[in-house]
């Protein structure tokens, strides 16, 4: 037997109020949402944490190089 997962997603242009603002934010200047933030989009507040990680994690300072990270 096959299953397959389905997660239910706000798409980006039916967004509204926090949503709207965190994919916005999401988006930054390249306006492209990727599918692991969008799977998130039933709880904005975890998508940002998420995308505040990662930003931490490849951009701050580190000892490793960004492809060792």
């Amino acid at each position: 037997m096959n299953k397959k997962s389905f997660i239910r997603i706000i798409e980006p242009e039916d967004a509204e109020g926090v949503l709207k603002r965190a994919y916005k934010r999401v988006g930054g200047s390249r306006g492209n949402i990727a599918n692991v933030h969008q799977c998130q989009s039933l709880n904005p507040k975890a998508m940002l944490a998420h995308l505040d990680l990662y930003m931490s994690l490849m951009y701050d300072k580190s000892e490793l190089s960004r492809k060792e990270r």
